[in-house]
């Protein structure tokens, strides 16, 4: 697989649910690492010992007030949005006592897709408030993380199902089915 004249040779496919891959994916090295941050953490590492990957792809569905249901969302800074610790003199979305910047910067960007900051949380948001993100799920965070400590090249996509809003829920429901197949077109050309 060539990304941005860059040939990798074993991309891992991680997904956090089977239903956001469908059957698109079934001949790739795939993962499906589970909701959350704790669960994408653990089920990443564990997928990284098995396949020794050289490219990380997180391929999966997200919120968005700014862009469209059905848009396609690179993104390459992240932030962890359920950190919250400001009552103690820490910086909205800082960590305690860690060295990290407050917005994670790691990623592969493509030229022709829109560009994103992703908000990972531990709760599905209905009520998007924060202008700092403006892709709204749950798990990248925690994968562009690990992919960064373990030194190995990540790539973020993001299939907007939703406006993060009160009609999320529905949405995602209704929209979920599409997103493998947007993702299998993007890499494979519709093959």
């Amino acid at each position: 697989m060539k990304i941005n004249n860059i040939t990798y040779k074993n991309p891992l496919f991680v997904f956090a649910l089977e239903k956001e891959a469908g059957t698109e994916f079934s001949q790739e090295n795939v993962a499906f690492v589970g909701v959350g941050k704790i669960n994408a953490t653990y089920n990443l590492l564990k997928a990284i010992q098995k396949h020794q990957p050289d490219l990380i792809i997180n391929l999966g569905t997200a919120g968005s007030t700014e862009f469209n249901k059905g848009s396609v969302v690179c993104c390459t800074e992240f932030i962890q949005r359920d950190m919250e610790v400001t009552a103690l003199g820490f910086q909205k979305f800082e960590t305690p006592f860690s060295t990290d910047p407050v917005i994670l910067q790691y990623g592969l960007e493509i030229d022709n897709l829109l560009k994103g900051i992703c908000g990972s949380g531990d709760q599905f948001e209905m009520e998007h408030k924060n202008p700092e993100y403006n892709v709204i799920e749950m798990e990248a965070f925690a994968l562009a993380k690990v992919s960064k400590e373990e030194n190995i090249p990540f790539l973020c996509l993001k299939y907007i199902s939703d406006g993060a809003d009160g009609g999320a829920a529905e949405d995602w429901v209704e929209q979920v089915k599409f997103a493998a197949s947007a993702f299998r077109k993007f890499f494979f050309n519709g093959k």
